[in-house]
């Protein structure tokens, strides 16, 4: 029992920094490279100290740390990416933004992305599944608790955005 509750507090702590960090940046302007690294780190370090790992299972970890940061900076990437396309747009009116807007290029900007998200997601997968095998009930118990509290921050920050971009919008 005290170890759940190591476990649930050092989970809250760590979680809780870099939510505050990410969120004070993102309210500030965008995150950079650096914030981007340091979040990662942050991620990396709280599943670890949540799973509690083995010396066995330390030396499963390697290709899950390196399949974990492959997919922040491919992820960091895609947002770079889409930051640059709004500044293209940004220039323009929404009149010739609609006019000029090329849904088969759309398409195909979209489904690359999703192609290369699903590769991330496969190599992760991949990565976890030797480790996965030798976890005990009570770390896949905290890796779960983990995987949910992670959808629920994406979906909660998603739906931040979502609303602050009707705001802007409501601005204009």
């Amino acid at each position: 029992m005290l170890k759940i509750v190591v476990a649930g507090v050092t989970a809250l702590f760590v979680t809780a920094a870099p939510l505050a960090y990410a969120q004070q940046a993102a309210s500030q302007d965008r995150l950079t490279a650096a914030d981007w690294d340091q979040l990662t780190d942050a991620r990396i370090k709280l599943v670890k100290a949540a799973l509690q790992l083995t010396p066995d299972q330390e030396k499963l970890w390697p290709p899950i740390e390196e399949a974990i940061r492959i997919r922040a900076k491919d992820r960091q990437a895609r947002l770079a990416t889409a930051a640059e396309r709004v500044r293209e747009l940004r220039d323009r009116s929404r009149i010739e933004v609609l006019r000029d807007r090329n849904p088969i290029e759309f398409m195909k900007r979209r489904a690359d992305r999703l192609v290369q998200r699903a590769a991330d997601l496969n190599r992760l997968a991949d990565a976890w599944q030797p480790l996965y095998q030798t976890l005990d009930p009570e770390q896949k118990r905290r890796l779960a608790f983990l995987a949910i509290f992670a959808i629920r921050e994406l979906r909660d920050a998603a739906e931040e955005r979502r609303v602050r971009s009707e705001d802007d919008s409501d601005d204009d």
